[in-house]
């Protein structure tokens, strides 16, 4: 039941979408993107919705999985939002969700100069892919507590690059150490960015998932107008999960709706 209710809830949003006819649609990706990215693939950047919009995201993953994410920009500086997620939603399965909703917060504490990059505090207690019981963390520990920077540049269109620090609050596997992660955006055209990403996952190394290789993400993200985003990603290409198999990289896909009130 309540795994219909978060589908009908869904649909309405996203049907509530088309009918504002005093909003206007952005861009993320590309040469003409006039929203900040805030993530790549897994790992945050520092970029934040303005003051007013709404960004509506939605992640599908292996075994029917899908993770629904709604932030807001609440004030000049701080975005906040809610997400869910759980396996079982496409296909005759059953539905498994995540125990508890996920929490996102991002405040801006510098902006970005000719000099310096934009640097943001955040937490976000929602992990990526599927939540373990048995360990009591998702497959792609959460972020928790990170300071993200980024730094934009102009190089044959747009190139920004990205890193920081994190400390995920998943402890219960053993693995408490302090993580570091990167990541690139370069755009390719006027509508469509390729980006790259590098969780070195020291607070994922003991083997009970990760073998202490990090996870390398790579995707393309291309924005089609009216606010929409879809991200094509190929994730963990370094074979750094030991629990499945991996042959070219774990396939995913990445829908981002924006919109400024």
């Amino acid at each position: 039941m309540k795994q219909k209710l978060i589908l009908l809830i869904t649909l309405i949003s996203m049907s509530n979408m088309f009918s504002f006819n005093y909003i206007y649609a952005q861009s993320s990706a590309g040469e003409t993107a006039d929203v900040e990215m805030r993530n790549l693939v897994d790992v945050p950047t520092a970029g934040l919705l303005k003051k007013g919009a709404f960004g509506f995201d939605i992640d599908f993953f292996q075994d029917g999985g899908m993770t629904f994410s709604l932030s807001a920009g609440a004030l000049d500086r701080l975005n906040f939002g809610v997400s869910f997620g759980g396996t079982g939603f496409i296909g005759y399965g059953k539905v498994e969700s995540q125990k508890n909703p996920g929490v996102l917060l991002k405040f801006r504490l510098f902006d970005e100069t000719q000099a310096s990059p934009a640097i943001a505090l955040g937490f976000n207690s929602q992990g990526k892919e599927t939540y373990i019981d048995s360990l009591e963390r998702f497959t792609i520990k959460s972020s928790g507590v990170y300071l993200a920077a980024s730094k934009n540049f102009s190089f044959m269109g747009n190139l920004s690059w990205h890193g920081g620090v994190n400390m995920s609050l998943e402890k219960e596997d053993g693995d408490k150490d302090l993580n570091f992660f990167a990541g690139i955006e370069k755009s390719i055209g006027k509508d469509i960015s390729l980006v790259a990403d590098y969780d070195f996952a020291f607070n994922d190394n003991l083997k009970k998932i990760g073998k202490g290789r990090g996870y390398l993400n790579t995707g393309l993200h291309w924005s089609f107008g009216n606010g929409f985003l879809i991200g094509f990603n190929l994730k963990n290409v370094v074979k750094n999960n030991s629990t499945k198999e991996i042959t070219i990289g774990n396939r995913t896909l990445h829908i981002e709706y924006v919109r400024t009130l």
